[in-house]
């Protein structure tokens, strides 16, 4: 995280040294809205603009809305946040950061060119399949895979100090029994098979943080329109997060409100049958009350 940041302060410095216009701060109380973005003055349209350069996908969506534009000039990790998934606009700094807004940080920012993108894709690719997947579990085959990904990534930096460790610790807490952590069940936080109580800790502690992860991609869901299976998904996780007795306590506030996305939208959809039901009604009404039409002779 430090050496991300050290690169984004790097970054920074070489656009406003590049481009003399973006050392003056925002003249025109710019504001983004989501993923829109119409600044008012010309140094926050010259931001967007490289912002916009340095993107790997030019194609792709920005999310605007995580930054404070009027902190461009001079503070780097708000240029950073432009890279970074929707809900990134709290993030202060890298130690706030998940391992999402990290990979789409070095992923998406061309200043990170050095870095394998094949290899970014895949990790997200699989932290995608994890985040998407209802009951949070996944096989050995599938965390062997990840391993073998991470390492790959974790390989792109073996020249930083602090990537070393990491790896060391990564590939331990990999290669543990993982089997009763995943599965959802009350001794989560006893588990059984390990062979060290640290492990133990560590595993437990990343699951708290993938499943923090998680409520928050629902919880951002809830500002769009909610499907069906959006709905589906949210039950399936609320009941997940209710079978385990440890996680049901530390998330009861945030079970309460998964209940209340689902209970929202049934009576919306209760609201929206009887509304059908009362037009259709109000068409059959009309239709009965039309006097039946005599046939007229046609006259020669």
């Amino acid at each position: 995280k430090e050496f991300v940041s050290v690169e984004m302060s790097v970054f920074h410095q070489n656009l406003i040294k590049q481009n003399t216009v973006l050392r003056a701060g925002c003249i025109g109380g710019c504001k983004p809205r989501g993923k829109q973005f119409h600044p008012n003055c010309s140094v926050c349209r010259e931001w967007r603009n490289e912002i916009l350069s340095h993107h790997t996908n030019r194609n792709g969506e920005i999310n605007w809305g995580n930054c404070r534009p009027w902190l461009w000039s001079s503070e780097h990790w708000e240029v950073a946040k432009a890279y970074m998934p929707r809900g990134s606009a709290d993030i202060q700094g890298p130690d706030k950061c998940d391992a999402a807004a990290l990979l789409n940080l070095i992923g998406f920012c061309d200043h990170f060119r050095f870095v394998s993108q094949q290899k970014v894709r895949e990790v997200i690719k699989s932290r995608n399949e994890l985040m998407h997947s209802s009951e949070m579990s996944v096989s050995s085959a599938w965390i062997d895979e990840y391993a073998l990904k991470i390492h790959d990534l974790l390989n792109e930096f073996r020249c930083v100090p602090e990537v070393k460790q990491a790896a060391i610790e990564i590939k331990k807490i990999l290669s543990s029994d993982w089997a009763v952590v995943l599965s959802g069940r009350d001794d989560v936080d006893g588990i059984p098979n390990m062979s060290n109580e640290d492990e133990a800790v560590q595993i437990s502690t990343m699951e708290i943080e993938l499943l923090k992860e998680k409520l928050q991609e629902i919880l951002l869901d809830e500002q769009d329109v909610l499907s069906e299976e959006d709905i589906s998904r949210i039950g399936k996780f609320r009941c997940f997060l209710e079978g385990s007795k440890d996680l049901g306590s530390n998330f009861h506030a945030a079970i309460q409100r998964l209940l209340n996305l689902e209970q929202k939208k049934e009576h919306k959809h209760q609201r929206s049958n009887s509304n059908d039901i009362e037009a259709e009604k109000h068409t059959e009404d009309e239709k009965s009350e039309d006097p039946p039409r005599k046939k007229q002779k046609n006259s020669v």
